[in-house]
């Protein structure tokens, strides 16, 4: 049975600044559906944001997103295991840094745990740990994250549901006759040169992020979908029924 990785950011907050439990729902209908058919890793971010919805703190302040952490973390995995018990699953937190994948060992024991927890049905919700690595929040993103656990836990595909349907050959915020690229085999270096915006005002990656992604998992021989979370129709229909309607598939050819 093929491994993917699923990723999803911050969009699972709400334009009201809370976690949109309808997008939460709808995501873990899909993670269910897609149990069936694959072993699934699910990557999220959102932790600092879903404790901001619970504490209305300053959290430009460094402390001040650990704190966030440590609370949204709990509050984040409560919720997603409220809804994947509608289907008779549960799902195991996992924090993890930059740093775990360093170590030999330490990835050897992160895999070790992932491999039983998918051989007992439990679905593998990894994080960032940043209530503990502060270098993590101010320069790191789950986009690497993600891109590392496809590698080293030996999955074949990593889709990341976004707050953008696709890559374009240019901003289509800025630029009205832009592009989506159907497929992708290189990433450039003047796109890794372009000014980094982040997608949304919860989240620390943007395009940028997600280029580098794909330009790991290129170079280890490995696939990358990205595809808007607001609508799951063009993910579903990618990884349940095998055809490329939307999105933007990094592959090599």
């Amino acid at each position: 049975m093929q491994r993917i990785v699923i990723k999803v950011g911050s969009h699972v907050i709400s334009e009201e600044k809370k976690l949109s439990l309808e997008r939460i729902k709808n995501l873990v209908e899909f993670l269910a559906k897609l149990m069936e058919k694959y072993e699934v890793i699910l990557v999220t971010s959102a932790a600092i944001s879903a404790g901001h919805t619970k504490l209305d703190i300053d959290r430009k302040n460094l402390v001040n997103k650990q704190v966030l952490a440590a609370i949204g973390q709990p509050y984040l995995i409560s919720v997603y295991n409220e809804f994947l018990a509608h289907y008779n699953k549960i799902g195991g937190q996992i924090l993890l840094t930059g740093k775990d994948f360093d170590s030999i060992k330490a990835t050897k024991h992160a895999k070790n745990a992932i491999d039983t927890m998918i051989n007992l049905g439990i679905l593998p919700i990894i994080n960032e740990n940043d209530a503990t690595a502060i270098e993590e929040i101010v320069f790191g993103d789950n986009d690497s994250l993600s891109a590392y656990a496809t590698h080293f836990f030996d999955a074949n595909l990593l889709v990341i549901l976004s707050d953008i349907d696709g890559f374009y050959d240019k901003n289509p915020s800025e630029f009205k006759d832009a592009k989506r690229l159907n497929k992708v085999d290189k990433i450039l270096d003047s796109w890794l040169d372009m000014p980094v915006k982040t997608g949304s005002e919860h989240g620390t990656g943007g395009i940028i992020t997600k280029l580098k992604a794909a330009k790991f998992l290129l170079e280890n021989n490995k696939k990358m979908f990205l595809a808007s979370g607001f609508n799951l129709n063009v993910a579903k229909t990618f990884l349940l029924e095998n055809k490329q309607i939307g999105g933007t598939l990094f592959e090599n050819f």
